[in-house]
């Protein structure tokens, strides 16, 4: 049994590393096992579905994410200060592993929980513990601010949020982004980082201005 277990998580290794170094569409079945040294029909044994593999392969993604999540966190900051920490982890996330981030948010893999195993939840499950972070914090921000009147839901305001941040994450992978801020801001330095005031602007629009 601990072999098995030993050979899926090497099959699922194999699949990070090709993603991270390959992008996604390197991701076949016969080149995953391949390079993980076994029959190209071994993955079947574990995994139902190419889907199946994929998504277990992005599953690892999340955890890496939510990791960053956990080290960007400080205690002791405010709602919005660790809102804009964790803000920059994704962002930062994204940039680094493109392939990875790409993967982790395919459609035809978050909605294909009915090939998973037995054993794990559908790939979309993985992102509610990183959405509900969002949304205690922006609780806690909008509770702070009760006196700048109504506001949305918490949830409304996360949800908000963070297909704001998935925008500018994959516009910047595009490089539509940048050459539209480059366009709109000749002036600006070389050693200007856009994205870094984009954010400013992004959690202005959804939390309120600092000194509101």
């Amino acid at each position: 049994m601990e072999r098995e277990r030993s050979l899926r998580e090497r099959l699922i290794d194999v699949g990070v590393d090709i993603v991270m170094t390959d992008g996604p569409a390197s991701l076949g079945l016969r080149e995953i096992a391949r390079r993980a040294g076994v029959s190209h029909g071994a993955p079947r044994r574990y995994f139902p579905t190419h889907h199946a593999l994929l998504s277990a392969i992005a599953r690892r993604g999340f955890a890496d994410l939510a990791s960053r999540f956990e080290a960007a966190a400080d205690e002791d900051a405010s709602p919005r200060d660790r809102l804009q920490a964790l803000a920059r982890a994704y962002l930062r996330y994204a940039s680094e592993h493109r392939g990875m981030f790409e993967l982790m948010f395919r459609h035809d893999l978050l909605y294909s929980g009915e090939t998973q195993p037995a054993d794990l939840p559908p790939l979309r499950e993985s992102t509610l513990p990183l959405f509900s972070h969002f949304v205690e914090l922006v609780s806690r921000h909008t509770a702070e601010r009760v006196a700048a009147g109504p506001t949305a839901p918490p949830a409304v305001i996360a949800a908000a949020l963070w297909t704001n941040l998935h925008g500018v994450a994959q516009l910047g992978a595009w490089g539509s982004l940048q050459l539209a801020l480059d366009a709109a801001s000749p002036e600006a330095a070389p050693g200007d980082d856009p994205v870094d005031g984009l954010l400013m602007v992004v959690l202005d629009a959804h939390l309120g201005p600092v000194n509101a």
